[in-house]
């Protein structure tokens, strides 16, 4: 794909992504949590719940892209908006901003958005009406949004390209529960659309076991090769 924009990676640091979602109008109730383990029931305990979205970062191996170059021989590209949508998704147009879009998942859909305000509710009203290439457009030409991701992007620790053109290998994909049909989608930008998980029971959240199954399907894929995975959270602070 070529693209139009190029922004700089950001960081998957919970600190950071919770920044983030702050200065474009989340309310400071919610925040993003580092999840250590899916298996480990004590670790899972210090997790706050509900969590209302996942966001799964992961070096984009071979055998991870050759698999879904498979699945999207059998979809077709997706044209829903407004109110045909049983979550909202965003189309990638912007290079290098998988966790831009992975946040703005998390928190366009589900309960996470009775907690947005500000220039992001303006941002999610107007999107929301629109197919996925207006969509797409908006989120390009939205200065406000380049410029809160930019002051936070650049706090990373991490080592960024030196030509913001560069691709990195780490893909971010996101993970929310619909309030419309109670199931669990995952939501990547580099896809033809969102792609329905099946249900989830009506008291579980995403976090629940079978949401962890979900992730547990990305790293068995890699039979042990890719041991680079790492998950954030957005729950109650």
């Amino acid at each position: 794909m070529i693209y139009k924009k190029h922004f700089i990676p950001l960081e998957s640091n919970p600190e950071l992504f919770t920044e983030l979602i702050h200065r474009l109008g989340v309310s400071s109730a919610l925040g993003f949590h580092d999840v250590f383990s899916i298996d480990d029931p004590e670790l899972l305990a210090f997790i706050p719940r509900p969590a209302l979205a996942l966001v799964l970062v992961f070096p984009t191996t071979a055998t991870y892209e050759e698999h879904t170059k498979d699945e999207e021989k059998l979809v077709e590209e997706y044209a829903k908006s407004g109110s045909e949508e049983e979550v909202m998704w965003y189309k990638q147009t912007i290079n290098n901003a998988c966790g831009l879009y992975g946040i703005l998942h998390a928190v366009s859909n589900g309960d996470a958005r009775d907690f947005v305000g500000s220039h992001l509710h303006r941002l999610l009203e107007k999107c929301q009406q629109l197919g996925p290439l207006d969509r797409a457009e908006v989120l390009e030409n939205d200065t406000e949004l380049e410029s809160a991701y930019r002051m936070v992007a650049t706090q990373g620790s991490s080592e960024v390209p030196a030509n913001a053109e560069d691709e990195v290998d780490f893909h971010y994909v996101c993970f929310v529960k619909s309030n419309k049909n109670g199931h669990l989608y995952e939501l990547d930008g580099d896809r033809k659309g969102p792609k329905d998980r099946g249900p989830l029971e009506p008291n579980d959240d995403v976090l629940s076991e079978g949401g962890r199954n979900v992730i547990k399907e990305f790293i068995q894929r890699e039979h042990g090769q890719n041991s680079n995975f790492s998950l954030l959270v957005l729950a109650p602070t």
